[in-house]
């Protein structure tokens, strides 16, 4: 073969690949997490980030962006291009800082759109065990009896952490002083360490605890008891009537993004959450999963917004 034959070849062959270049460039997805590691988000877009790139045939990323009782990353994912590469893990917390912070910097409804809706998890009051009570009654007969002087702990100012035992207080004619920290799981350490006297954290961040004797589980935030902690009694069979705190997990997006890559992402994570190996995960975490098209999950952060901001008003807590 003569070598201008070979040459024109080879600039074929290099041309041809110049060509395919984009196409074979993996997609890379960015899931983020506006709280620490070891928060309740962090863990749970952990369970199915591998799984949902192999659907998409794509890197999904997991990362951190802590902060502000998790509106830094949020704003983050609010500003950011609508191609569905950057999502966020959100929960409660999403809607409840709408209404907490006179200054969020976006619009928790009008700034993004719902993707996936994947699942839903309840709370829990819980104390120091050294704290010398056993059950929700005698808890709330020692905050009133030192009004203001006893702590607790939650992921943040606005964080779901917050208002859950804000709300409670409100609701029990009670007062306490709120630590903030930068995510669930330092809020239950101050707890297990003793130097805070309460915490109301996402199922999640004490089922790895119900048998240590650093901590007492007192009630669980649903109107029935979580099939997670059967032996815990609701709040309100416990002495608070009226109760009631739990939270939607799910995925976010820019509302920028095509209503077609909404589509095809909410189709991918349906797939699977369909994976029994992926709804034991979510199980061992104490998340009822569900399936949700993208227009009903869209609906339902509406509602939630409207139940969001009476729980804030009942707590009477504001972030300036």
């Amino acid at each position: 073969m003569k070598f201008s034959v070979i040459r024109r070849l080879a600039a074929a062959g290099v041309l041809a690949l110049l060509a395919s270049g984009p196409a074979l460039a993996q997609r890379v997805i960015h899931i983020i997490v506006p709280f620490g590691p070891g928060a309740v988000q962090d863990t749970i877009a952990r369970t199915f980030n591998n799984e949902l790139g192999k659907e998409l045939n794509a890197s999904v990323l997991v990362e951190n962006r802590a902060g502000a009782g998790g509106t830094i990353g949020t704003a983050q994912v609010a500003k950011a291009a609508g191609d569905g590469n950057t999502l966020v893990l959100a929960a409660a917390s999403h809607t409840l800082a709408g209404h907490m912070y006179s200054k969020l910097g976006y619009d928790p409804i009008k700034d993004f759109v719902g993707v996936t809706y994947l699942g839903n998890s309840g709370y829990v009051i819980a104390a120091p065990g050294g704290l010398g009570v056993n059950n929700l009654a005698d808890y709330v007969k020692l905050v009133k009896s030192q009004p203001g002087k006893l702590n607790y702990a939650s992921a943040g100012n606005g964080s779901a952490t917050h208002l859950g035992m804000a709300s409670f207080l409100a609701k029990a004619g009670a007062e306490m002083q709120h630590i903030p920290m930068k995510s669930t799981g330092d809020a239950v350490n101050e707890v297990l360490a003793g130097r805070v006297q309460g915490v109301v954290p996402a199922v999640i961040g004490v089922v790895p605890f119900k048998q240590d004797a650093r901590i007492k589980l007192l009630a669980y935030t649903g109107t029935t008891r979580s099939r997670f902690l059967p032996d815990l009694p609701t709040v309100a069979e416990a002495g608070v009537p009226g109760y009631k705190f739990d939270s939607w997990i799910g995925l976010l997006a820019p509302a920028s993004t095509p209503k077609a890559e909404v589509e095809r992402l909410n189709a991918a994570m349906q797939k699977v959450l369909a994976d029994p190996a992926v709804q034991q995960r979510f199980a061992n975490l104490g998340v009822e999963t569900g399936a949700m098209s993208a227009d009903d999950f869209g609906k339902l952060l509406r509602a939630d917004w409207d139940t969001a901001g009476a729980i804030v008003r009942a707590s009477g807590a504001k972030v300036e």
